[in-house]
């Protein structure tokens, strides 16, 4: 069997693009260990450049790819929903500071809601387009969500959900090292009301006390962005 047969043959398997997600994702995982665990080399970042580039060499449409592969988006809801343990285990720290953490939020929220919006409108976006761009900030399932009600693109809302978290979590640590921010909590908080569940993942890999409030933030964020977009849409 020559190689494109062998490739007629796995497309017609309904766990081919799940299988290919997997190894794209491995692949960007050993890339950021050999790199000393370096946020510039993101795992996500290099997964979705490679299936991108794979699905472009191919011609595969993304909603073919979608459909092998939306276990895994099937599974970002028990995901963000697993992330009530190391809440648990901090509540009484997290329950400490919990007016702070909320003023932080309702002003995190505003402005990543308010700006997006303000400079897809002021660039002359069609209102579908500054609808998805909305909620782009919180974790997936719940963005397309509030994307889907709000009368935006829930499929520009997950591309644009994906890119905010690659560019936090790249940034987050170089940003808040030149702005001399250095409690974790703080930090913490940062890039869980900015780039959700991938900002979460490398907070987790900084500091456990990062990630326990990058979670906090991650989770309550997601909450008040759905109220905030829901408010904007009607004003």
């Amino acid at each position: 069997m020559d190689r494109a047969q062998l490739w007629v043959y796995l497309a017609e398997q309904p766990l081919l693009w799940l299988t290919v997600t997997l190894i794209a994702y491995m692949i960007g995982h050993y890339a950021f260990v050999r790199s000393g665990s370096r946020a510039v080399v993101n795992p996500v970042a290099i997964a979705a450049l490679l299936l991108a580039g794979l699905l472009v060499l191919t011609g595969t449409p993304y909603a073919e790819y979608f459909e092998g592969a939306q276990f895994v988006h099937f599974l970002l809801g028990p995901a963000t929903i697993a992330l009530a343990w190391p809440l648990y285990q901090n509540f009484a720290r997290i329950r400490r500071l919990i007016l702070p953490m909320l003023a932080a939020l309702l002003v995190g929220s505003v402005v990543s809601v308010g700006s997006a919006v303000a400079i897809a409108y002021s660039l002359g976006a069609p209102d579908e387009v500054w609808l998805s761009v909305a909620p782009k900030s919180v974790t997936s399932p719940v963005a397309m969500g509030v994307a889907e009600k709000i009368g935006g693109l829930p499929t520009l809302t997950a591309g644009l959900v994906i890119i905010t978290g690659i560019i936090g979590a790249i940034l987050v640590t170089p940003l808040l090292d030149v702005l001399r921010i250095r409690d974790w909590r703080a930090r913490g908080m940062s890039v869980g009301v900015a780039a959700h569940g991938i900002g979460t993942a490398r907070a987790f890999q900084v500091s456990p006390v990062a990630g326990v409030f990058a979670a906090t933030a991650m989770v309550l964020n997601a909450l008040i962005t759905a109220l905030v977009a829901s408010l904007l849409v009607t004003l």
